[in-house]
């Protein structure tokens, strides 16, 4: 979907989905020392915002500008200060070695733009910096109905590792399936997200 389609779904009163943080995101992020972190499609903002009441220093980007205002709602109302960018992430580009994190939550694109993405994610991450990757896993299409439901916009680990092996290097520490949040559709199978971990090689900057 553009921008325009995500402004509609997120023009509501409330949040499109909630303020709490994606729990495999905690899972795996709680106990990092917090540095400089960059959250590319932030949506709502509820991973950033979490990150930033941790003491990380948060950049959010997203295209839609209804789902950034809706993140610097929910700043305030945890009385953090990350800063928002209205920008697409496909053509945004960030500065390179500036992120002791960056977090990719559920962007779904086309083959050669994750691909992009996934490169500049890698370039902006400083040396002992960590990459989060997280997305609805392509194994959901054996389960009913997925949004999205074109396989190629789906996620896959062996897919992600493959486009990861040609950009800078990456140590891999988790690449796999987890169980994704509960549906709420009254389908009985849960989703099933990929998540990849990874950490560029080298100490972490101070």
């Amino acid at each position: 979907m553009d921008a325009a389609q995500w402004d509609r779904r997120h023009a509501g009163t409330g949040l499109l989905w909630t303020a709490e943080p994606n729990q495999v995101v905690v899972e795996h992020l709680t106990g990092l020392t917090p540095g400089r972190a960059l959250d590319l499609a932030c949506g709502e903002g509820r991973n950033a915002v979490w990150l930033a009441t941790q003491g990380w220093r948060v950049t959010g980007v997203d295209f839609s500008q209804v789902a950034i205002r809706k993140a610097r709602e929910l700043s305030r109302r945890f009385d953090v200060t990350p800063e928002w960018i209205h920008a697409d992430v496909m053509v945004w580009t960030p500065r390179p070695a500036s992120y002791e994190l960056v977090i990719i939550c559920y962007l779904h694109l086309a083959p050669e733009q994750r691909r992009d993405v996934l490169r500049c994610a890698v370039d902006a991450t400083v040396p002992g910096g960590t990459l989060l990757v997280i997305g609805h896993d392509r194994a959901n299409l054996r389960h009913g109905d997925v949004i999205p439901a074109d396989p190629e916009l789906l996620l896959d680990a062996d897919d992600l590792l493959t486009e990861l092996a040609a950009g800078p290097p990456l140590r891999i520490s988790r690449a796999g399936r987890v169980r994704g949040p509960l549906r709420g559709d009254g389908n009985r199978h849960p989703v099933v997200d990929t998540l990849l971990v990874g950490r560029r090689p080298g100490p972490v900057s101070p």
